[in-house]
């Protein structure tokens, strides 16, 4: 994982556990005073959120827990690895695009990250400046040549 992508993870879990967390508790704090909990909404629906809520950070604590941060000056742009960016041209459509190889819980189709699990980082994985892959994705096969590589 990249240090920007920890560091905004971190971030969210923070705004999560001291923003997010203590408004539900006092969502649920303010329907409990309502009265009846059995026929109580507003209740059970702060509960499910402060469940959902708890679900997230749980999660968001987990990755955290076996992320590793890559040193991103002991990268090297001879070959396509995780946090590279890849220009490349679609053969098929003769159309370029970059994409920037990011883990799984860094894509981002908008930024241009791609998942390194993704059918196309996975092909281009290890491959130099000039290689053509052939990929596999929805709509048929794909042929891509890979123009540059940086980071």
């Amino acid at each position: 994982m990249s240090q920007e992508g920890y560091d905004k993870l971190v971030a969210e879990l923070h705004q999560m556990e001291s923003v997010e967390l203590p408004q539900v508790r006092d969502a649920i704090a303010e329907a409990r005073d309502k009265g009846d909990l059995s026929e109580n909404f507003e209740y059970h629906a702060a509960k499910r959120e402060q469940a959902r809520l708890l679900g997230r950070i749980r999660f968001k604590q987990k990755v955290l827990a076996n992320a590793r941060v890559i040193d991103m000056s002991r990268l090297g742009t001879d070959s396509v690895q995780l946090l590279s960016k890849v220009e490349m041209t679609n053969l098929n459509t003769n159309a370029r695009m970059t994409y920037t190889l990011a883990s799984p819980n860094e894509a981002n189709l908008r930024e241009g990250k791609i998942s390194v699990k993704s059918p196309i980082a996975q092909a281009l994985l290890n491959k130099k400046v000039g290689d053509i892959v052939e990929v596999r994705v929805p709509a048929g096969m794909m042929k891509l040549r890979i123009e540059s590589i940086s980071l």
